[in-house]
């Protein structure tokens, strides 16, 4: 553990010190991001701080990983610089959803094809374990655009993303630690130390935002861990003291936050009769501001809650996968309705008044 510690504090120490020149330079050039319509922020703010967060983050693991472990994970590393510059091209200029979006695939299928990452089966989700080789590949690609993708969506508001990631890479690092994979543990920390360096600076009143080349950075990384603890999690020694039984819904509860925004605002935009990818303010934490509460109480809140899901994770521990998931539905959507009726309230309170 003193390894991770060391590499997450050199992280901290060299994303720190990168993040101010980064606002100096975005100032210089004129590539703050504007206020607009959709957004919350009210000043024009740079949103490079993705680049702070990478930067701390390769030079901590070409530190602290030696070169046989560096060997181990050049392609993961390849995909994470791939889709670096995806986010710094469209942080700088923006570019098609749809070029991001072949940028990203093409990421996925080098980690999936060349390190076969991937999902292997449905790990006793309906009683199935083994699936075509053809499904694994689609349902894992899948997977990862879907997680990257549903990060980047809530990364609107100051200190959300980096705290939300920061929560997931903390629980992954030190299951990973424990269970003996220090690989994945030490990029895991190098990770968290980079992402808790620029929250000091991303915290309302926020100085800069992650940007794309934050987001997408964070969002493929959080991908890649969920489906290597799957792989290695099921295959852990049921007598292993750090065995979940269930695999996927494990892995869903350390990166839940994301998720259940991404579904839930696809239910409300097609329960409108919109498209999914017409963006609005259905977010979780735009209806959360809607109660009143601050950026700081609204990040808080969603960090708590996010805690709360790991908890259940461990609660949940010994239980089947097929009831672990149905649990996890269910405490998830009674939390979206608990949501809705309090802004329900809200709004009347207001109407009465």
């Amino acid at each position: 553990m003193a390894t991770n510690l060391a590499a997450a504090i050199t992280a901290f120490v060299i994303s720190f010190l990168t993040v101010p020149i980064v606002i100096k330079y975005s100032f210089r050039k004129n590539l703050g991001d504007v206020p607009g319509r959709r957004k919350i922020h009210k000043k024009v703010t740079p949103s490079l701080g993705g680049i702070a967060i990478f930067f701390g983050f390769i030079a901590a693991t070409f530190i602290w990983i030696g070169l046989t472990d560096l060997a181990s994970i050049k392609f993961v590393l390849v995909a994470l610089f791939m889709v670096f510059f995806i986010g710094v091209r469209d942080d700088l200029i923006p570019i098609k959803a749809s070029l991001k979006l072949v940028g990203q695939i093409l990421a996925a299928c080098l980690v999936v094809f060349f390190f076969d990452i991937r999902l292997k089966g449905l790990y006793g989700i309906l009683a199935i374990n083994e699936i075509p080789l053809w499904l694994s590949y689609f349902l894992t690609i899948l997977t990862i655009i879907v997680i990257t993708n549903a990060f980047n969506l809530i990364d609107g508001l100051d200190g959300l993303a980096g705290t939300i990631s920061s929560i997931a890479l903390l629980a992954f690092g030190i299951w990973f630690y424990l269970v003996g994979d220090y690989t994945y543990s030490t990029i895991s920390f190098c990770m968290l130390g980079g992402i808790l360096a620029f929250l000091i600076f991303n915290w309302e009143p926020s100085e800069v935002f992650m940007g794309d080349t934050g987001a997408l950075v964070i969002g493929l990384m959080l991908s890649i861990l969920s489906i290597h603890f799957i792989n290695i999690n099921f295959t852990l020694s049921v007598s292993n003291p750090y065995h979940f039984k269930p695999s996927v819904t494990t892995a869903a509860c350390f990166i839940i936050i994301p998720l259940i925004d991404t579904c839930r605002i696809i239910i409300l935009r097609l329960s409108k009769r919109q498209s999914p990818f017409t963006p609005d303010k259905s977010h979780i934490h735009h209806a959360i501001l809607r109660l009143g509460m601050s950026h700081q109480q609204t990040t808080l809140i969603l960090a708590v809650t996010h805690i709360l899901y790991i908890g259940l994770a461990l609660v949940l521990a010994n239980t089947g996968e097929n009831y672990a998931l149905l649990t996890l539905l269910l405490f998830s959507i009674a939390l979206s309705v608990l949501l809705d009726q309090l802004i329900i309230r809200k709004k009347s309170g207001k109407e009465l008044a």
